[in-house]
């Protein structure tokens, strides 16, 4: 296990969202958009700090990006006082990351169901929503990816290992 803290350096004044996280452990963010790189830059962190080459450093931080404003977005509203809960474990091989909103309703089974690549095409031509990209990006990006809904809200389990 790779423990990591992160903080801020010195003199450093808090931003919109000012996180210090610790892995191992999991993690209570409000649902506020501000925290959604700090959360992301933590993670990077332990990816590097696992081996990760520079470029899957970067698929975890854009996929775990994803799911948390997708957790504050779409399963708590943007409401702060619903929090994202966010757990990383790291192993010899591989990093899982945890994301959980609050919600008591389901994913809806449309949205996380794979589907093909979004049409670059048609959302130029303003013929497609803008949104809606965050799950195909996620699962282009991780090893594994599963989805589940429970009586403690959705989450969304990522795992990425380090010899890919």
């Amino acid at each position: 296990m790779i423990e990591v803290t992160k903080e801020r350096p010195e003199g450093a004044r808090a931003g919109p969202c000012t996180i210090d996280l610790h892995f191992p452990g999991e993690h209570h963010i409000p649902s506020d958009l501000g925290c959604v790189h700090s959360v992301a830059d933590s993670v990077a962190l332990v990816a590097r700090k696992m081996g990760f080459r520079p470029d899957r450093v970067q698929y975890v931080k854009i996929a775990v990006a994803e799911a948390v404003v997708n957790a504050m977005e779409h399963g708590n509203g943007l409401e702060r006082r619903q929090k994202v809960v966010i757990k990383v474990v790291s192993a010899a091989n591989a990093l899982e990351i945890d994301v959980r909103d609050q919600s008591q309703q389901p994913f809806p089974s449309a949205a996380i169901a794979p589907s093909g690549p979004p049409n670059l095409a048609e959302r130029i031509a303003d013929n497609q929503a803008p949104r809606g990209w965050g799950i195909f990006l996620i699962r282009s990006l991780v090893d594994e990816v599963e989805f589940s809904s429970g009586t403690q809200g959705n989450t969304v389990r990522m795992v990425v290992y380090t010899d890919r």
